[in-house]
Order: structure tokens, then sequence, then C-alpha cells
């Protein structure tokens, strides 16, 4: 089992940029593909982006390609999602994910996922 805890959230204009970190607990943390989702109140969750196990492969929503950029350190046991260009609507709690499944699924869905962090609420204003 993993635990994960973000961090990083906060309020910025837009254009401006934000950096979140997730640490994760445990010794098996580069086991795990690893990903961001998003969700606005009263809507449903989001995927953001995902990362393989190594690192080597990352896979972006259309809505953040070319403005996001998801990283990790398997020996840090940290998964990082930066933002850049933000905009009003990228306004959202931010939420890890971790899957410890091995089928060759897409991984864009909250349900391919196992564990979760608490979220971390990120505020683009106009």
């Amino acid at each position: 089992q993993v635990q994960l805890v973000e961090s990083g959230g906060g309020l910025v204009q837009a254009g401006g940029s934000l950096r979140l970190s997730c640490a994760a607990s445990g010794r098996t943390f580069s086991s795990y593909i690893m990903a961001w989702f998003r969700q606005v109140s009263g809507e449903e969750r989001e995927f953001v982006a995902r990362i393989t196990r190594s690192g080597g492969t990352t896979y972006y929503a259309d809505s953040v390609k070319g403005r996001f950029t998801i990283s990790r350190d398997n020996a840090k046991n940290t998964v990082d999602l930066q933002m850049n260009s933000l905009k009003p609507e990228d306004t959202a709690v931010y939420y890890c994910a971790a899957s410890k499944s091995f089928y060759s699924g897409p991984y864009v869905y909250g349900h391919e996922y196992d564990y979760w962090g608490q979220g971390s609420q990120v505020t683009v204003s106009s």
C-alpha cells in the first residue's frame, strides 16, 4: 500500500506557473504508474497527465498538453506536475494517483488507479 500527499497548490494569476508535488510513502514507489487528475466541484474527476514506472513515457490531456509537465524521482518517491501558462479553467482540486496494475490500459480513467492523495487546490485568477 502507498500513501500520497500533495503539496504546492495555491492562487496564481492567469499566465503564471505553479508546481505541484506528490510525496509517496513505502519502498515500492517505482512499481506504480503515477498520474495527476483534477476535479471542479460538482463535476467529474478529469485526467491531466500520467507517467510510466521508469519515467520514460508521459501522456497528457489535450487541454494541458504543451503547458504542463509531469515528472518523477523514484529515488525520492515523488511525482511533480509543473504547470505553466495557467488559465482560469485550470482552477480545480488536483489529485495525485497511483496504479499498481500491469495491464495495457490507457490509464486515463480514475478507476484504473488504486491510491489517491487528499488533493491540493489550484486557483487561477483572470
